[in-house]
């Protein structure tokens, strides 16, 4: 529901410019050279390194590592490049603090890892602000393939198709590329227009022809896809939101935390962006923690995460809730939202405290009341509108292998698709895998 400017609670400008510039400024300031080097000297560069099983896109970390302490940077970024073509990104969202830094022999032994992600986004950066492209096509093959959703699993997926040569149409809902990390990453995690400028970088190797505003289901039927392409990929995310199942939840001031997210990422003015005093977050993944911490940066002055099963439950990590606990936001655990209370607009968001009954959870019984002029609802995404040729698997597409789904000729990967974390890195994993199963299947490997 869009909140109109007269909303009780909900207003603009709550504080001046310059404190909004500096609550959305970067979240890790970029290393430089001399302070990249020290870091990359602290790694061990261990044989059968753990850092690299743990990274989703296989990136041989301690050969990048080596690379910058060498002084050679743009090798680096070859490195990290040719298994993650979105290494820039993935280097300021990925949550290494469970991945590759969590396993790291420096952080067994003395709980402080080496700075990786810091240190492949200042490989990356160095190469990214050259202009150079480190990828070449191959010659033309003929073949021409649809990739829908130009989010990380389907840019990903274009790019290492028009490495082999293939043309691709890469086709997108929305106005502009880039999916999640264009619309829906913390914007302190990705500052200056970092995700449109990645897109157009990925964009040189050519072969890639990108058509906005085109969705599946609306403008694009899957059958006449199959008939016009040599392959498809579906990589469109999860465009539904999950009900609260709440009475009042049509008030005025409930909205979806992805939508609210997308509004602030899409701003031109950061204090133009309307707020309520007293923001009600529902969720515990990374959509809830950003959009509770933002609402603080915002100037909410009372901004509460509630989530329905335990701290150790919660599927954002340990890191990012220390963030939001550091920004200011109140956690209240064991709780389920099941009013909405209000007279036309949000006032309150009464709760009632769970218990885990098994793996099942039932409430108590037991309410209470949380003041709330805005509730943001982050409680998981659905797939709409999946064509019948699809089988499902948990309300995704169904894959085997490498993204294949049921229907001849598809692929699938990143969030729409069935197995996997929904993480932009996994995404880019599934997306490049998918696209070397479809350029052997054409090549007549497969």
């Amino acid at each position: 529901m869009t909140n109109s400017p007269f909303t009780p609670g909900i207003a603009p400008a709550r504080l001046a410019p310059d404190a909004l510039s500096e609550n959305f400024s970067d979240l890790h300031a970029p290393l430089d050279a001399h302070e990249a080097l020290v870091a990359a000297d602290r790694c061990y560069f261990c044989h059968d390194a753990p850092c690299i099983t743990a990274c989703p896109t296989d990136i041989d970390i301690p050969l990048f590592i080596r690379q910058i302490a060498t002084g050679t940077p743009e090798a680096a970024a070859q490195t990290i490049f040719d298994q993650n073509i979105l290494g820039g990104m993935c280097a300021r969202v990925c949550p290494t603090e469970t991945l590759c830094e969590e396993a790291c022999v420096r952080e067994a032994a003395e709980g402080k890892p080496v700075l990786i992600g810091q240190l492949q986004r200042y490989a990356t950066d160095t190469v990214m602000a050259s202009g150079v492209h480190p990828f070449e096509r191959a010659p033309a093959t003929g073949k021409r393939i649809a990739v829908i959703g130009a989010g990380p699993a389907g840019l990903a997926c274009a790019h290492r198709l028009a490495m082999h040569g293939h043309g691709v149409d890469l086709f997108d809902a929305r106005p502009k590329a880039g999916g999640l990390n264009e619309y829906g990453i913390a914007y302190y995690k990705t500052t200056d227009g970092f995700a449109e400028a990645e897109v157009n970088w990925l964009l040189k190797i050519g072969g890639i022809e990108v058509h906005y505003n085109k969705a599946l289901g609306r403008e694009l039927s899957l059958d006449t896809l199959r008939a016009d392409y040599d392959a498809v990929f579906l990589g469109m995310g999860l465009a539904g939101v999950n009900a609260l199942r709440a009475e009042g939840e049509g008030r005025e001031g409930v909205v979806d935390a992805v939508d609210f997210i997308a509004n602030l990422r899409q701003a031109d003015d950061l204090a133009a962006l309307p707020v309520g005093r007293n923001i009600v977050v529902i969720g515990g993944g990374m959509t809830a923690i950003d959009a509770a911490v933002q609402s603080k940066l915002l100037g909410a002055e009372n901004v509460t995460l509630v989530y329905r099963r335990g701290r150790d439950s919660m599927p954002a990590s340990r890191f990012e809730q220390d963030l939001a606990a550091s920004k200011g936001v109140r956690f209240i655990f064991n709780a389920m939202p099941v009013e909405v209370l209000g007279n036309g607009a949000a006032q309150a968001l009464r709760c009632e405290y769970t218990r885990a009954e098994g793996s099942s959870l039932t409430g108590t019984g037991e309410t209470f009341d949380i003041p709330a002029d805005q509730v943001l609802k982050a409680i998981g995404q659905t797939l709409n509108g999946a064509p019948d040729a699809l089988t499902l698997d948990g309300g995704k597409i169904a894959v085997t292998g490498a993204g294949r789904t049921s229907a001849e000729g598809v692929w699938a990967g990143g969030d729409c698709a069935s197995g996997g974390e929904d993480l932009t890195v996994t995404a880019v994993a599934e997306g490049r895998d998918a696209a070397e199963d479809i350029h052997a299947a054409l090549s007549g490997d497969a």
